[in-house]
């Protein structure tokens, strides 16, 4: 997976304004994602290996569900019972960090990669907002458009970083579209055209941050300042990543957290 779908730092700012018994909620849901994330990420073990290690969770899941001893996903025990949270979008967390285990993706196509998104960032989006406290159907539709848009902007801020691990997220469709030769890494990344793969990844994700924000917008029922504040920072990495183009040598774009803060700031004053 393309770095987890909310900075560590990011996500935790964000957290920290629910009541007690949400934030821990979702403390739980990110640990989980991490740790499937770190199951996906360790290259260091073969496929079989890690494969196992997701069935182990898989089990522990379906355990949860069923009464038995729930394992590793014990932490999520409370959370369940307490918001009503879909073992199908769990499985689905599972199911997206499978198809990095299975073979490294590289230019996926786009159906592939809206499948990914779907499994990796909007499961994680849909578990969320029942902790929000969000009408589910509002949820789900935002949980589609801004989890779609998150991890396509990580996709392309970190282009060099999944390479180095032999991994190009990029759709196929992009990529031939540009120009550009498919079946080595390197060369892909380090093409000059690049950027032109990029932009039309880049406008998609841009496209899903619009109907996101036309979603908070309208003020569904729920607590919406972690997902208003993910969705501005984000936002706000994509366009400076535009700005700056996508051709190596490439600097990786950060969070500003002065700016992050202060948008925090702000959201809460509006409540």
């Amino acid at each position: 997976m393309t770095a987890p779908v909310a900075a560590k730092s990011s996500f935790y700012a964000g957290m920290r304004v629910l009541p007690k018994s949400e934030r821990h909620a979702m403390y739980a849901i990110y640990a989980f994602a991490r740790a499937v994330d770190d199951i996906a990420d360790d290259l260091c073990g073969d496929v079989a290996d890690r494969t196992r290690a997701l069935d182990v969770w898989r089990a522990d899941i379906a355990a949860l569900y069923a009464g038995g001893d729930p394992g590793r996903a014990v932490e999520l025990a409370g959370p369940v019972r307490r918001f009503g949270l879909s073992r199908t979008d769990f499985e689905a967390v599972i199911d997206g960090m499978a198809m990095d285990v299975a073979s490294d993706m590289r230019w996926p196509d786009a159906a592939t990669l809206d499948l990914y998104c779907d499994r990796v960032a909007s499961a994680v989006g849909r578990l969320s907002v029942d902790v929000f406290g969000m009408e589910r159907e509002v949820g789900v539709r935002l949980s589609h458009h801004l989890g779609r848009a998150l991890q396509l902007t990580n996709i392309l801020r970190d282009i060099d970083e999944d390479a180095a691990i032999g991994r190009v997220y990029l759709p196929r469709e992009a990529l031939e579209g540009a120009g550009i030769e498919i079946g080595n890494v390197a060369a892909v990344v380090g093409d000059p055209r690049l950027y032109a793969a990029c932009r039309p990844v880049a406008a998609e994700a841009r496209r899903h941050f619009v109907e996101a924000e036309r979603i908070l917008a309208a003020r569904p029922r729920g607590h919406l300042i972690a997902p208003q504040l993910m969705a501005a920072a984000y936002a706000e990495l994509l366009r400076r990543m535009e700005s700056a183009g996508w051709t190596a040598p490439r600097a990786r774009v950060r969070h500003n957290r002065i700016a992050f803060a202060w948008r925090l700031v702000r959201l809460r004053l509006r409540q």
